[in-house]
């Protein structure tokens, strides 16, 4: 199902236009009918793990095949890897969740939130500058290291230095620096032809399931 939903991007890669993709109309609703497959295959044993994923339904978690090309040098108008979300919020514009992303060359899984709204932000830079304790256990904890190691550090998203308001000697300004709060790991293409693909995905991205609820309550907090 994969393998099949890959190999069909790869074609698109090399015929990444609207004339090309109209005549692979059988091809495409194949991918479709695997794309939506594999969402509710990993779901049904994610939604377990969390809670908040209890109300998702498969067209919840899909992204448009299309690309959105109106401010990209890039006008190749199709997406050439395979993405699914599970937001722990529905109808709420950025959320923590959980992330996959498939492709031929380099497939990666992932959860948090990424670049939070500001008002949001800044709620959940006051939850860990007074609960820093709290998010330190999550991602020192045994099966967080093991599987994702630390959160995303990547410099581009995180200040210089403290953010206004925060002290700058501030036990945890490493963490309020951080501009997002995710935490990613690559998969072995190999895992992706594993019977239990989905199984372990899920398994994988469920042991971020502690980080989303330390989000989610510093968003939920009233200021």
């Amino acid at each position: 199902m994969i393998r099949e939903n890959l190999a069909f991007l790869d074609a698109l890669k090399e015929n990444n236009h609207r004339d090309w993709f109209q005549s692979q109309k059988k091809a495409y609703e194949l991918y479709k009918k695997n794309y939506h497959l594999l969402i509710e295959q990993i779901l049904n044993h994610l939604a377990p793990l969390d809670e908040s994923l209890q109300n998702l339904s498969v067209k919840n978690c899909t992204f448009r095949i299309n690309r959105d090309i109106r401010f990209s040098k890039d006008k190749s108008p199709y997406k050439t890897h395979m993405s699914i979300w599970f937001p722990c919020r529905l109808n709420t514009k950025n959320t923590p969740g959980y992330y996959v992303h498939l492709d031929s060359k380099q497939s990666f899984i992932a959860g948090g939130i990424y670049c939070p709204e500001a008002h949001d932000l800044k709620k959940i830079r006051t939850e860990i500058a007074f609960f820093y304790e709290d998010l330190n256990l999550i991602i020192e904890e045994k099966s967080f290291k093991k599987e994702y190691n630390d959160l995303d550090r990547n410099p581009e998203q995180m200040l210089k230095t403290a953010p206004k308001d925060f002290e700058k000697n501030h036990v945890a300004i490493d963490l309020l620096r951080l501009k997002s709060f995710t935490a990613t790991q690559n998969i072995d293409q190999k895992l992706l032809t594993d019977p239990q693909c989905s199984k372990i995905i899920a398994e994988k991205l469920g042991v971020l399931k502690p980080l989303n609820s330390f989000l989610l309550r510093a968003i939920d907090t009233e200021e």
